[in-house]
């Protein structure tokens, strides 16, 4: 079922707190500081006539070692089943945050005050007493009319000072959506970036021995919450990927050993087969405005790029070449393609106008590169490199420099973006015995310093993840 509507309204600071004084607390990222470093120097005597006050600053840009530690208390309510939502909530905002590895969510043991006497203000001291350097409090009400009203105050704590505070409104229900949404504010007022909380995975869910593997389509929360299947495993499905609005899937499937690309309905569960072509299609994709698909069509050995108009089918052919070219994927904006192909004598890395024009090398490191994919923020390319028997999951700028390699093992594969752009979901799959067993494939998901490395918890072996864009409330 696609999100349902959450009212969100701003909350203004209780009666007695201040706002935030935006100039110190607002967070900088690594980047944003030495472009603000000009206009900090220039006020420095008027800072230090203020009173000292804590700034909250989340650099994402380098490895975090010492995560900011967070108290996320249980939203409060009057009622059983209030207190109970307010439970969840603060459980789920919690694990999120933990995931990120940028916030340390200290244990509710610690906790000097009760959720019930912050209603107006925390006692701010009991708080740096445990080392919280931010505060999360709120409540839920069970409106009259049945649905749930949440609201969530973010405090920094050593300044004493509200730096956010929203109220939602949704059915009951939807709690743990607005879970999320609580996270992913939290997550943007302390990093300056956008979050990535409330968001889906499809991916495929694999069970059974590996010589005989049954594969469904699956799709959950990004906390592994709500998982469902979507196909039943009577065919094989393979590289699933979300449109633009994530309220559609387009994938490639074997139905009577026959390949070919599939769209499908998450709203209805409805199907359709996206076109007949006489050879192989494979490896399709969404564009950013939703309105085509990209994919690779193989014929009589040849493997070229096409692109296909949802609304018209017209078919148009953007690679003609007798390598192997495949993987493609859109920049954000619609005006590149990237994909790799074997034209140089190897599998590389290679870059195109969405027409097929000015097509260029742009991966030159030792070793073969696959199935690119372009970040939703537009700097990046995220890639799979196999080199000296080991399988990489890489990115690189889309001029082809600034190479870093993330993650390492037997066989990883299959890059995915967080819509913001700053963490990458894929999977790993484990050696086989000697006697045929093993070769287990999980989904796991790194962060761009490639120190926050996290395998992600499914109910059954899983390969090919994709992420959704951000979901609507």
């Amino acid at each position: 079922m696609m999100p349902r509507d959450i009212q969100t309204n701003l909350l203004a600071p209780p009666s007695g707190a201040t706002a935030p004084r935006w100039g110190l607390s607002m967070p900088l990222s690594r980047r944003q500081g030495f472009r603000a470093a000009a206009g900090l120097a220039a006020s420095a005597a008027a800072l230090t006539a203020m009173p000292a006050q804590a700034v909250i600053r989340v650099d994402i840009t380098r490895g975090n070692v010492d995560p900011v530690p967070i108290a996320v208390t249980d939203l409060f309510a009057d009622t059983p089943q209030g207190r109970s939502i307010g439970a969840d909530i603060a459980r789920v905002v919690a694990g999120d945050l933990d995931r990120s590895g940028l916030f340390r969510p200290i244990a509710k043991t610690a906790f000097l005050q009760r959720p019930e006497d912050m209603q107006m203000l925390p006692r701010f001291v009991d708080w740096r007493t445990i080392n919280a350097q931010a505060l999360v409090t709120g409540k839920t009400t069970l409106e009259a009319d049945g649905r749930l009203r949440v609201e969530f105050r973010l405090w920094d704590v050593f300044a004493e000072q509200q730096m956010a505070g929203i109220s939602y409104t949704s059915a009951p229900d939807t709690w743990r959506r607005v879970a999320h949404l609580i996270a992913d504010a939290i997550y943007e007022r302390l990093t300056g970036e956008k979050g990535y909380f409330d968001t889906r995975v499809v991916y495929v869910a694999e069970s059974g021995p590996a010589s005989k593997r049954v594969k469904r389509l699956a799709i959950m929360d990004q906390d592994g919450a709500n998982h469902r299947f979507l196909t039943d495993g009577s065919y094989l499905v393979l590289t699933p990927r979300f449109s633009p609005t994530a309220q559609e899937i387009t994938y490639l499937a074997y139905v009577n050993d026959r390949p070919r690309v599939y769209i499908y309905n998450i709203d209805t569960g409805q199907q359709e087969i996206l076109g007949d072509f006489p050879g192989m299609t494979f490896a399709p994709r969404f564009s950013p405005d939703g309105r085509k698909v990209i994919m690779t069509l193989a014929d009589a050995g040849n493997s070229d790029i096409y692109t296909m108009d949802l609304h018209t089918r017209e078919v148009r052919r953007l690679t003609n070449s007798p390598a192997i070219d495949t993987s493609p994927s859109f920049s954000p904006d619609g005006n590149r393609i990237t994909f790799n192909s074997d034209r140089g004598g190897s599998q590389q890395i290679y870059t195109m106008d969405a027409n097929g024009n000015n097509v260029q090398r742009i991966s030159f490191g030792q070793g073969r590169y696959a199935t690119p994919v372009w970040s939703p923020r537009g700097d990046l390319i995220a890639f799979t490199k196999f080199d000296a028997s080991t399988f990489y999951i890489g990115v690189m700028r889309p001029d082809g420099g600034g190479e870093r390699l993330l993650a390492q093992s037997f066989l990883v594969e299959g890059p995915s973006w967080a819509p913001n752009g700053r963490v990458i979901m894929y999977y790993r799959q484990d050696q086989t015995n000697r006697d045929g067993t093993g070769g287990d494939a999980h989904l796991w998901s790194v962060d761009l310093t490639g120190y926050n490395e996290r395998l992600m918890v499914t109910p059954l072996l899983g390969s090919d993840p994709a992420w959704s864009p951000l979901l609507t409330p």
